[in-house]
């Protein structure tokens, strides 16, 4: 299934690329974010081509919750899907956006895509191994190569929100040994951290599950891990409380979990988390 979910985030994201050459529509969601028309073609797409794929597998969908339509939701199979995570990088001409498509199993996230079209990059995970992808300008993937995340805990790259880092963020990597911070758009944080670009990535903000899912699938697969500050594994699928598909504040590394616990164990680590996302 993994490369069929592949074939279909390449194909969204070449729709992507017609609208970004001819200049996407953009409209305000009820929360205040931004929207573009190629968000909305790009995952009509998809959730066509994975009803085909796997018709009895619901599907979260960032846009689709958006407007209310929200699969029933069960520990067993769920994909969570983001046509174009990075908006604000798509519309700001940047090439930091991706297509994030995730089959989670009993909350865990088991087969991963990012694709990143501008870069040309695309990147996949099954659960025990990782994949990092060239592609050729017709799309077609000419180069695949085997990815693991490694680090030491004393010498580590930071990435970060190139859109939403904060203060929680820079203090908490200010206890750390970071000799060197890389800022970069959308799933592609995880990617780094899973290919070994970079060794750790807070995210001490608001963040969906559709946003996170793929990119958590290819670092897991790569041998990282992604744990909530409380040094549980992010779970995936997991309607929330107050409705929403919301993640906890969480950290992904490249390294050990317990290697992570160890670095989040001081309590300066452990920025308030607003109560609407406890479960």
């Amino acid at each position: 299934m993994l490369s069929q979910l592949e074939a279909i985030a390449i194909e969204a994201g070449k729709l992507i690329s017609q609208y970004r050459a001819s200049g996407p529509s953009v409209v305000q969601k009820s929360d205040g974010s931004p929207v573009t028309n190629a968000d909305e073609a790009a995952e009509a797409l998809i959730l066509r081509e994975l009803h085909k794929l796997a018709p009895g597998i619901p599907i979260i969908a960032e846009e689709a919750t958006a407007s209310g339509a929200i699969d029933p939701v069960s520990c067993g199979a769920v994909f969570l899907v983001d046509p174009l995570d990075g908006t604000k990088e798509f519309i700001r001409g940047r090439d930091d956006f991706t297509v994030n498509i995730c089959l989670v199993e009993n909350r865990r996230p088991k087969l991963g895509v990012v694709f990143a079209p501008a870069r040309h990059e695309l990147f996949s995970g099954d659960g025990s191994a990782s994949y990092r992808c060239r592609l050729a300008q017709d799309a077609s993937i000419v180069e695949r190569v085997t990815i693991r995340s490694r680090c030491s805990p004393d010498k580590l790259t930071a990435v970060a929100s190139a859109s939403h880092a904060g203060v929680e963020t820079d203090e908490f990597l200010q206890t750390l040994p970071v000799d060197r911070k890389i800022s970069v758009g959308s799933s592609l944080k995880f990617c780094l951290v899973a290919a070994a670009d970079a060794h750790i990535y807070p995210r001490f903000g608001r963040t969906m599950q559709w946003d996170t899912a793929a990119g958590d699938a290819v670092l897991r697969g790569a041998g990282g891990c992604t744990l909530t500050r409380d040094g549980e594994e992010l779970e995936y699928g997991v309607l929330r409380a107050n409705g929403t598909f919301d993640n906890p504040y969480f950290v992904s590394y490249g390294g050990h979990a317990d290697v992570l616990r160890a670095l989040m164990a001081a309590p300066a680590l452990r920025p308030a988390e607003p109560a609407v996302l406890q479960d």
